[in-house]
């Protein structure tokens, strides 16, 4: 089999964890934060995991990973 090239895009992106887990950060949280609420700005400050349903699509993009 060939090897298969990472997504450039995708690398910048996402994190890969020691145990394989993926990191990203939230969403909404580059324009329009005025009427977005304090409290609701913290919690996009923080980075989440990707779900194990959307991370069967990162198979090819990160092949690193598996």
């Amino acid at each position: 089999m060939y090897k298969l090239k990472t997504r450039r895009s995708i690398n910048k992106r996402f994190k890969i964890t020691a145990n394989k887990k993926i990191i990203m950060r939230k969403a909404s949280r580059s324009h329009l934060l005025e009427k977005k609420s304090s409290k609701r700005k913290v919690k996009l400050r923080k980075t989440t995991l990707v779900s194990l349903s959307d991370k069967k699509n990162f198979k090819y993009t990160l092949p690193d990973l598996y």
